[in-house]
Formats: structure tokens, C-alpha cells, sequence
């Protein structure tokens, strides 16, 4: 009987001189190159065009890199960073974080609503199709770097991470057996996207803030409740009746249920939004 799965997989796909092209890097980019695609078909359908997307894409990749790296630095370890702000910087060592990734994302999409005369909301809900496919991605390039793990655990599914060599519990990861928590979100992530474009098709676009608020509500409660599969990321995260992950669900949370009590209240609106 098989009881766990080995997971030996080299972060690094080639070296060629002193350029290393790692998995982690090409997930990421593919999130943007798979989605832009179905952004512009979705776009076109609504009455807008693929310029429109182009530049929107633009102000999401640096919104979430922005975003993502500020907020590891900042949630998991600010006093370090504060103290040496030039780390800040060195994105190419790791660090990032999806809750500041969010956050990011939303103020870049604000600014690109501000300077191009589009709807908010009418931007946020079609996004957020593309964003879960985005998600899905970045969480197997987790996989690929054998980070953000899981609990021990003895489920048939376990991942054997024998490259991971953090200390939890006195323990070195590679010990165990474990929740590969980064395939049950990326997972979820393709459930979102599959329910949400199905929900755009629908009609669900003509309700201003449902699909947002499904998204915000629907991801980060099941980021709540993965996050009691996972191990902490950082030390300080053991004292705190709820690891930070958590914390940073909460209010996120509650958004979402607020965005989707007021697309309750709203009437139909046309696809098509003025140019």
C-alpha cells in the first residue's frame, strides 16, 4: 500500500551561467499568460476591448508583486525589514504573501478604475475569474519549492517533503509525511474559477459586487480553515491562538460577506459599461 507520496522535485528548472529559471518564477508568469487571454474574452463580451485588459494586466503585475512582497515583510517580519529596508528589495530570495497580494491588487485596480473612468466593482468582479486561475498557479510553484507545508499527517495523499529541511517541533520537516496543503488550495483555486466564470456566463456580471464578493468570501474562509492543516511560517505564530494567516482572513472575510449583502440589494445592471 502506498502511504505517502515522496516529493523530490528541484525548485530550479535550468541553470545557464549564473541565470537559475526556477518553477516558482514560471508559475507565476504563466499566471499572467494564462489568464489574459480569457480576461480579454470575457472583456469583449462586455462590451470592451483587449486594450483595456493589456493595460489592466499591467497594473496587476506590479500591484501583486508590490503587494505580496510588502505584505511577507511587513505581516511575518517587520522588525527585521524595518530595520534593514533594503532586504525589502531582494525579491529574488522569496517572500511573499498572498493576503498582501490581495491587497495590492485591489489598490492597483482602484487606481486603474480612477485614471481610466471605469466602475470598481464592475472591474473587481471580473478579475477575480482570472485571479483564482492566478492563485492556482502560485500555490503548485509552493509545491515545486516544497514550502508553506502542511501538518503531519497519515492520509494515503501525504507528501514526503525530503527537501524541506525547516525544524517544527524539534522535527525536520522531511521526517513526516504531510498535508500537501499547497495542492488543496491550488485545487480550490480551479473550483472557484470553474464556479465563477460558470456564474459570469449566467448573468451573474450584471449584479455589481456578487462575484467579488463570492470570491473574497469563499477563498479566504477556506484559507481560514487550511490554514489549521498547516505549519506556522514564523516562530512568533506559535503564541497566538490563531496563526497570522488567520488574523488576515478575518477582516477579508467579512468584506466579502459585506460586498455580497449589498449585491443582494442591487438590481441587474447591462454588461456593457459606458467607454
Amino acid at each position: 500500500m502506498l502511504n505517502y507520496i515522496t516529493w523530490d522535485v528541484s525548485p530550479d528548472i535550468f541553470s545557464l551561467g549564473p541565470v537559475t529559471v526556477r518553477w516558482y518564477g514560471l508559475l507565476f508568469a504563466m499566471a499572467f499568460v494564462l489568464t489574459q487571454p480569457i480576461e480579454k474574452y470575457i472583456y469583449r463580451k462586455d462590451g470592451r476591448t483587449d486594450e483595456d485588459v493589456d493595460i489592466l494586466t499591467m497594473y496587476m503585475i506590479i500591484g501583486t508583486v508590490i503587494g505580496a512582497r510588502l505584505g511577507h515583510c511587513l505581516f511575518y517580519d517587520p522588525g527585521y525589514y524595518l530595520s534593514n529596508p533594503l532586504e525589502i528589495l531582494k525579491i529574488w530570495e522569496g517572500g511573499l504573501a498572498s493576503h498582501g497580494g490581495t491587497l495590492g491588487i485591489l489598490l492597483a485596480l482602484y487606481m486603474f478604475c480612477r485614471k481610466y473612468k471605469f466602475d470598481y466593482l464592475w472591474v473587481l468582479d471580473r478579475i477575480v475569474i482570472v485571479v483564482a486561475v492566478g492563485g492556482a498557479c502560485i500555490r503548485l510553484g509552493n509545491l515545486m519549492n516544497s514550502e508553506i507545508i502542511g501538518r503531519p499527517t497519515d492520509v494515503p495523499w501525504a507528501f514526503k517533503f525530503v527537501r524541506n529541511t525547516e525544524i517544527f517541533n524539534g522535527v525536520p520537516a522531511y521526517i513526516d509525511p504531510r498535508h500537501p496543503t499547497q495542492l488543496y488550495e491550488s485545487l480550490f483555486c480551479v473550483f472557484l474559477f470553474v464556479l465563477l466564470y460558470f456564474l459570469w456566463k449566467r448573468g451573474a456580471g450584471q449584479i455589481r459586487g456578487l462575484l467579488f464578493g463570492l470570491f473574497v468570501t469563499l477563498l479566504f474562509s477556506f484559507r481560514f480553515l487550511v490554514e489549521f492543516l498547516k505549519e506556522n511560517q514564523e516562530d512568533f505564530e506559535n503564541a497566538l491562538p490563531l496563526n497570522m494567516g488567520q488574523w488576515l482572513s478575518i477582516p477579508l472575510v467579512v468584506v466579502g460577506v459585506g460586498v455580497l449583502i449589498y449585491a443582494a440589494r442591487q438590481p441587474r445592471t447591462p454588461n456593457k459599461i459606458p467607454a
